[in-house]
């Protein structure tokens, strides 16, 4: 599909969407007026995280005092089930990131709820879940949907059914998810931040965010490179944050 296609499927399909237009308002926007917001403070954030950034193996250790090792080995199987339904989805999304980080966050918060924004095939979505259903938790989920490849029924793909009777998602732009959310839950344990890259965006959902995280609570939000609105979020916040260098990207994560 070319560029030009694709732009015309996607907006043709917004048109169908009432429920979607203030997302539109605002890509329309983020795409014209303000092209550069997403990369703004690019150079000096990636400078920034490079002089901090550690493993995600020293990162858990680090801040929660435990081994990532044993993860692959407990979940074998169903990373295995998992990746081989990514393999057979006839749509491409993001993949697999620092399942461990995510994971081990939420057993550290002993975290009952969590929230995240995007979710793509769901890998994300799978390592909180397998560690909040032994508590009887929830995952709370915002995640556009895929409007330019019908792919709506793709979103997810990697959860197992098991798992989905402790996953609300949330099928809208964060600005309009996330207070549909808060509404349900007011307090979280874990947070992972992994949608909207443009500067503006990063900067009211990580305020939002942070807002409805308890005390000890743990944050993360995958591709701070993009620009400067999670070091300039620390920085207002007097933020001690962590920096995970993962497959030549960076992650934050702090504990609150």
């Amino acid at each position: 599909m070319s560029e030009i296609s694709r732009v015309l499927k996607t907006f043709v399909a917004y048109l169908k969407r009432p429920d979607l237009y203030p997302e539109l308002g605002r890509k329309i926007i983020k795409n014209t007026v303000n092209r550069g917001n997403a990369f703004k403070g690019k150079e000096k954030t990636n400078s920034w995280a490079a002089s901090k950034a550690i493993s995600q193996k020293e990162a858990v250790s680090k801040l929660f005092g435990i081994d990532i090792d044993p993860f692959k080995n407990n979940f074998a199987e169903i990373l295995k089930e998992a990746e081989r339904r990514q393999n057979e989805c006839p749509i491409k999304m993001g993949g697999a990131g620092a399942l461990e980080l995510i994971y081990y966050s939420c057993e550290f918060a002993n975290a009952k709820n969590a929230v995240e924004t995007g979710v793509a095939y769901g890998w994300s979505s799978l390592a909180a879940l397998l560690s909040l259903e032994k508590r009887g938790g929830t995952l709370y989920s915002s995640d556009m949907p895929y409007l330019a490849q019908d792919g709506d029924q793709y979103v997810g793909y990697v959860v197992p059914e098991n798992l989905k009777p402790h996953w609300k998602l949330f099928r809208f732009a964060d600005k309009e998810s996330l207070p549909k959310i808060f509404a349900d839950s007011a307090s979280f344990d874990v947070v992972h931040y992994d949608s909207d890259k443009s500067y503006n965006g990063r900067f009211w959902a990580y305020t939002e965010l942070y807002k409805h995280l308890r005390t000890g609570g743990v944050f993360i939000s995958d591709d701070i490179g993009d620009n400067s609105a999670y070091q300039d979020f620390c920085e207002k916040n007097n933020i001690d944050t962590t920096v995970v260098e993962y497959e030549g990207k960076y992650i934050g994560v702090f504990v609150k």
